[in-house]
């Protein structure tokens, strides 16, 4: 059958319609079929591209869509990954990255040199196509709500080393054989990956934060983050190496800086999942010539070869590390399904490898081995969508990701009290960043208006609605009410009781006269009232911004019937913001702690110091900056942790942590232990 010699489709109307038409509809009817959907994308892209059925050209849109949509990945990759389960996994990601690259190109090299009968730089090329890999099936551990799973931890984290480790082959290996290969000079170049790389850890934290902290609408944000994945790019291809590594450690430069369940993290995700990533997908299906690969069965046995030699390399490297570190084989088949799949690098290499010329005229890598290469790019990411697939769904299906502990026994829901217009944002953030991940739990914002006033109950109507819509944004569903009562503290204490509050959050209030108290009537009168923990939060800098908390724990805390309740809250602000605790206070309060902590599932980044010296508190606020968050258990009289220092917290706040963030905890009276 002839196929057309011309697209049939030039319009960009239709050329736009049909690709959303592909995105749309081939997820949805390959989830009948039970075909991951990454795998659809790609076959998708070979029937309606020029070695198809010619419907479309791979014109310049293809070229730079896919390109931000290959950045994308490996940018999402490493923003959405637990840096604190990298870290505790350093060694495990250490031995991984390095194991699942080097075995699979000692095997590649073998095979490719005597097997395939390559020449040497082409073995080493195409060996190292087999070492890297693309985090091609994150975006299914994400739907899956598995991206902070240690597995994924310690694939995502061994992906940095295996992925330096095999474009510098690929820059070293070009560099040579490159017509200017004359000059080259492999110190050179990873000087200036060095040079890139510290200028990107070092100056772009503070300008994320800068910029943060001064601009809060969210599509200026998400702009801005594109910005910085871009130049991230192009400063790693000046350096010599591959764009896709400097989206990479943008990621992991900006991972503190982006909360995981925040609104702009939803945005970034949404735009990926929905319009940058499966254009790169059908991109590269594009490139795929069945035609050509079928026409001769060497090309397809050099492909079923390359196939072979390239997943047993990581599946291997999966089992022998995962095994080392007592992985249960669910997870095995985790790490070794995020590592198989081969599109950003293995491209790469087959571009650069056909680009270049030798001095007989010839292809350092031919058309054959392009279409191997194409060939095993499909067929890695056909078993790696298969085996993460089935991988997540078995860890989802066992509890692995569940908390069955006693923290998720206790009714989360948390009330935050709106007044002041100004904190609506910033209280609203703390709230959804304080809300546990439980398919049970609540959040309910509420306003209390004292009079009949219709503008005054407007404005607060507003406010409320606009918290409603920020929580929206990452998928939680808020409960609003605007309620008139005789005053603020009746209200709240009903709103809470009507829905079974464990926590209410609160605001400082501003102080309007010098003989005003340190936390107002409102406050005062709230914590006789109410029995439920009380948290009064005073912020200066943007939740997302707060790199440390500091946790003011009073002698015999962990004997107040909230202890646990309270530990359980801060450990989940600590993973939701990635941001270490220094806990103060005495050594056995400090013991219950650890234990709380260790036993669960969410475990924090915490370091512990003695501390006794509540009479004065200067020592403690010389080691606060401005992005972190000073936080003072207290204590309701008659409970076993009241001190009368603790009368004096106040005063000492007021003295020493005005030009700082903090919250005040009042634990709750009625917590179950």
């Amino acid at each position: 059958m002839l196929l057309p010699t011309e697209p049939l489709i030039t319009n960009p109307t239709w050329i736009v319609l049909v690709v959303l038409g592909l995105i749309l509809f081939t997820p949805m009817v390959l989830e009948r079929l039970k075909i991951p959907s990454i795998v659809g994308l790609i076959v998708a892209g070979m029937l309606v591209g020029p070695h198809g059925v010619y419907l479309l050209s791979r014109d310049a849109s293809f070229e730079i869509f896919g390109k931000v949509g290959l950045y994308y990945i490996m940018f999402l990759a490493s923003l959405g990954m637990n840096l604190t389960d990298v870290q505790r996994y350093r060694w495990g990601a250490l031995a991984f990255g390095s194991i699942s690259f080097a075995l699979p190109m000692a095997l590649g090299f073998l095979a490719n040199r005597w097997g395939l009968g390559l020449s040497l730089p082409a073995a080493v090329l195409v060996a190292a196509m087999y070492s890297g890999h693309t985090l091609l099936t994150y975006p299914l551990v994400m739907r899956w709500g598995l991206a902070r799973h240690r597995s994924v931890g310690m694939a995502v984290g061994g992906t940095i080393l295996t992925n330096v480790l095999t474009l510098v082959v690929l820059a070293v290996v070009g560099g040579m054989y490159k017509p200017d290969g004359g000059d080259f000079n492999v110190w050179h170049l990873l000087g200036r990956v060095a040079l890139v790389t510290a200028g990107l850890f070092l100056l772009m934290p503070s300008l994320a934060r800068w910029f943060f902290r001064r601009f809060d609408e969210g599509v200026v944000q998400y702009v801005f983050v594109l910005v910085l994945v871009f130049l991230g790019a192009g400063l790693m291809e000046w350096a010599g190496m591959e764009g896709l590594l400097g989206a990479f450690l943008v990621g992991i430069v900006l991972n503190r800086e982006i909360p995981a369940v925040g609104p702009l993290m939803q945005r970034i995700e949404f735009v990926g999942n929905a319009l940058f990533i499966p254009y790169f997908l059908i991109g590269v299906g594009m490139i795929i010539n069945l035609h050509t690969i079928l026409s001769g069965w060497h090309i397809a046995a050099m492909a079923l070869a390359m196939i072979v030699v390239g997943t047993a390399g990581k599946l291997l490297a999966a089992q022998l590390v995962g095994r080392a570190l007592q992985f249960s084989a669910t997870e095995r088949n985790m790490v070794g399904g995020l590592s198989t799949a081969r599109a950003a690098s293995a491209l790469a290499i087959a571009m650069v490898g056909y680009e270049i010329i030798l001095p007989d005229g010839k292809h350092l890598l031919n058309e054959d081995v392009v279409g191997a290469a194409m060939m095993l790019i499909l067929g890695s990411c056909i078993i790696a969508s298969a085996l993460t697939e089935r991988a997540a769904r078995q860890l989802m299906l066992s509890g692995a990701t569940l908390a069955t502990s006693a923290e998720n026994e206790e009714k989360d829901s948390l009330v935050v009290a709106l007044a002041n217009p100004r904190m609506v944002i910033p209280m609203t953030n703390m709230a959804l960043m304080l809300r546990s991940a439980s398919a049970t739990s609540q959040l309910t914002a509420v306003s209390v208006v004292l009079s009949d006033d219709a503008e005054e109950r407007a404005v607060a109507q507003q406010g409320l609605d606009y918290a409603a819509k920020m929580a929206a944004t990452v998928g939680v569903r808020m409960q609003t009410h605007c309620r008139r009562s005789v005053n603020a503290v009746t209200g709240i204490v009903h709103t809470a009781g009507e829905h079974e509050a464990s926590d209410i959050l609160i605001g400082l209030h501003q102080k309007k006269s010098i003989s005003a108290t340190f936390f107002g009537k409102f406050a005062t009168d709230l914590f006789e009232a109410a029995s439920q923990q009380i948290m009064v939060y005073r912020p200066l800098v943007p939740i997302h911004s707060l790199r440390r908390m500091h946790i003011v724990v009073p002698r015999r805390g962990e004997y107040d019937p909230g202890f646990r309740h309270w530990v359980m809250r801060f450990a989940t602000l600590s993973v939701q913001l990635s941001c270490r605790i220094s806990v103060y206070g005495a050594p056995e309060t400090m013991e219950e702690l650890r234990k709380i902590w260790e036993a669960s599932k969410q475990k924090p980044e915490v370091e512990y110091h003695d501390f006794t010296s509540w009479d004065d508190l200067l020592p403690l606020a010389s080691r606060l900056r401005s992005d972190h968050l000073a936080v003072f258990i207290s204590a309701r009289r008659g409970m076993p942790s009241h001190q009368r220092y603790l009368d004096q917290l106040p005063m000492q706040i007021e003295r020493y942590f005005s030009m700082r963030s903090w919250m005040i905890v009042l634990p709750k009276m009625d917590a179950r232990q």
